[in-house]
């Protein structure tokens, strides 16, 4: 499908409606609005981790341009994503992309490769830490948000099953970015302390360093409770 941008403002939008693809026009509230409004929330966010990552290129060494290309391959992605989202059925058209088993498998194969590095957790993380490895878990939350503003949708509507396990796998992808970027730029990760009091500080594990690291069978976030 061509797309052409001649003019952004179009007033068409001050009633309360919003056209769908197709041409359908459904209240700016509705859940498929917010659907794909969330997703194009996530992908800002993931812009912020790229916008930032130059600052870190030395730290991730050789590792960078890989990293850089994950990052710009899943912002565009995720405009796929609110791309399918914005289609109801009838306004489907030949040729349309859809979200597939393919992005799921690279995800989880871009996981593994990280999970090499990383040792084992024996404690839930905390965001923080580091500036990307807060920003990654700010975006790890925004899609853990997405997934399940999808799912609710999909109670009524008819969404593609893959879309869903996309999200799903992109959530525990970011929370793996959000230890490797640490493990590599050998800062120290945030750990849950149970019960913790105040006076008391946080525990932080000791920052990362290259001798430290050890294979990881998982290709999940191991230790990682989803909500």
């Amino acid at each position: 499908m061509a797309i052409r941008l001649t003019r952004i403002y179009t007033r068409s939008g001050d009633k309360g409606l919003s056209a769908l693809v197709g041409g359908v026009r459904i209240p700016k509230e509705s859940l498929r609005l917010e659907a794909y409004g969330t997703v194009d929330e996530l992908n800002a966010a993931v812009g912020l981790v790229r916008t930032f990552l130059t600052d870190y290129e030395e730290g991730l060494g050789s590792d960078f341009i890989w990293y850089e290309e994950r990052l710009t391959r899943i912002q565009n992605e995720l405009f796929d994503v609110g791309s399918e989202l914005a289609t109801p059925p009838p306004g489907e058209y030949q040729g349309m992309y859809r979200m597939g088993e393919e992005e799921t498998q690279r995800l989880e194969q871009e996981m593994d490769r990280m999970q090499q590095e990383l040792t084992p957790l024996n404690s839930f993380t905390l965001p923080g830490g580091g500036k990307l490895n807060a920003l990654l878990h700010q975006a790890r939350t925004i899609c853990r948000r997405a997934e399940r503003i999808c799912w609710k949708l999909s109670r009524d509507e008819p969404i593609n099953e893959r879309l869903l396990i996309y999200l799903n796998r992109l959530s525990d992808h970011l929370f793996v970015q959000s230890r490797w970027t640490s493990k590599r730029l050998g800062e120290s990760e945030y750990l849950w302390n149970r019960g913790l009091r105040l006076g008391r500080k946080p525990p932080i594990s000791p920052p990362a360093t290259a001798a430290s690291s050890a294979a990881s069978p998982s290709a999940s976030a191991r230790g990682k409770k989803k909500p």
